[in-house]
């Protein structure tokens, strides 16, 4: 490519997509202050609260434009990306763990090699594992598909689980320094490698100017171990990174022959087969990819936390990704990440945060056992029990709500917020002249509404 066309292509993504996302985020970062400030609170809250929400925003983002390259490019209903998050990490923690775990008996260790070397191993497993669900499951379409992909993330997870599997002792003969690793059974594993955060930044060589820097935020704003706050402020901003890594990755693969062919194939397969386009190949290819990008979206989900378990697992975490990418609109990787904004702000993050800023702005009383104490409370004309069950029970508050938004897009906009915009078809321009000397839109279009 040109410079002039890269050029052309860079000016086009930040006068178009970038403003929407960035007016989006602006939104959402605004209202969550706000109520902050409403509420009375705090500074050390409020930043513990915008960094959930980059995290979240970062990871659903990510996870979202990943599944966007199975279903909204190439049509694969795939919902066993739980499935791919799980090997991602569990392969990175058994790479990168410690040969000797600092959990005690109950845990094992690692291979004790450096974190870079974990994250790659944990993506090239997670594609892997796409290519051996593709290959037996590549002519199967539609719900056939999704039955093998929920079937297989379900086998990760209880593989997980099992006995088996929670401890293995390595042969000497290999010369490894583990001498037993293992997935830990239903206990999980303690993630006792280096910090990722502390890792980037002593491979750049800002560990020591980022240690000065919270000296200084102790000394002015936050007087008690600033450092989780401000770590979590920049993971989510290193996570922000990732999305765009994504997004422009997954733009320019969409934009290219390979990108051309996985819409037709999204379109019709036997037209493109028709047309000589060996679609196995390029459904394979796009299948292993996204894998290996949700792979890679769980290692940076799970990886700052202390531990994995296999219950973080679950198929609900795929559903949630699942949402996200129908609010934004498949097909659109503009779409993907702002439906996963969206669905972190204020679906998944919301509830819980305004259960936050009413507890910490009153003074409020045990919360009834159950739904019949809550609704007795109105026999007296006091709506207090049932609100404070509400905000005992946000945890499933939110999943109601989650349905009904859903419910409400498949009725009144199952294409989502920016799904079927037109996209340039063609590596070339196929205008056509008009009378005045400009040109016309372009011909060469795969449908639905202007951008």
């Amino acid at each position: 490519m040109s410079g002039t066309d890269a050029g052309g292509w860079f000016d086009a993504l930040f006068d178009r997509d970038l403003s929407l996302v960035l007016v989006v985020l602006a939104v959402i970062y605004v209202a969550y202050v706000l109520a902050g400030v409403a509420f009375g609170y705090g500074l050390r809250g409020q930043l513990n609260s915008i960094a959930n929400l980059t995290f979240y925003v970062g990871v659903f983002g990510m996870l979202a434009l990943a599944l966007n390259l199975h279903w909204g490019y190439t049509g694969l209903f795939n919902i066993g990306i739980v499935g791919f998050m799980g090997i991602g990490i569990y392969v990175t923690a058994l790479v990168s763990k410690p040969p000797v775990a600092e959990g005690g008996a109950a845990q094992v260790g690692g291979f004790g090699l450096p974190l870079g070397v974990g994250i790659l191993a944990g993506v090239l497993v997670a594609g892997l594992f796409g290519l051996l669900v593709a290959l037996p499951a590549l002519r199967l379409r539609a719900d056939y598909l999704a039955i093998v992909t929920v079937a297989f993330s379900e086998i990760i997870r209880f593989t997980m689980m099992s006995r088996t599997f929670q401890s293995v002792e390595v042969p000497t003969a290999l010369g490894l320094r583990a001498d037993t690793v293992g997935l830990g059974g239903g206990g999980g594993l303690i993630l006792n490698y280096t910090d990722p955060l502390e890792a980037l930044l002593r491979t750049v060589f800002l560990w020591d100017p980022y240690l000065a820097f919270l000296d200084l935020v102790q000394q002015t704003l936050i007087p008690n171990n600033p450092k989780p706050v401000v770590d979590g402020l920049l993971y989510g901003v290193m996570l922000l990174v990732g999305v765009f890594a994504f997004y422009v990755l997954l733009t320019r693969l969409g934009r290219s022959p390979f990108g051309r062919v996985l819409k037709a194939i999204r379109e019709d397969e036997d037209v493109a087969n028709a047309l000589g386009k060996d679609t196995d190949r390029f459904k394979l290819t796009a299948f292993v990819l996204g894998a290996a990008l949700m792979g890679f979206g769980g290692i940076l989900w799970y990886s700052s936390r202390g531990s994995i378990t296999p219950p973080s697992f679950r198929p609900n975490i795929t559903f949630f990704i699942w949402i996200a990418l129908i609010i934004g609109g498949a097909g659109s990787n503009t779409g993907s990440f702002l439906g996963g904004a969206i669905f972190a702000g204020l679906l998944y993050e919301g509830p819980r945060y305004v259960k936050n800023l009413v507890e910490a702005a009153f003074e409020l009383g045990d919360a009834p056992r159950n739904f019949g104490e809550a609704m007795a409370g109105f026999a007296s004309l006091d709506p207090m029990p049932f609100v404070l069950y509400t905000l005992d029970s946000v945890s499933q508050l939110r999943l109601v709500i989650m349905g009904v938004v859903l419910v409400w897009l498949m009725h009144n906009r199952p294409e989502g917020l920016l799904g079927h915009r037109k996209e340039i078809a063609s590596s070339v321009d196929l205008s056509r002249p008009s009378g005045d000397g400009t040109t016309d839109a372009p011909a060469a279009t795969d449908g639905g509404e202007t951008r």
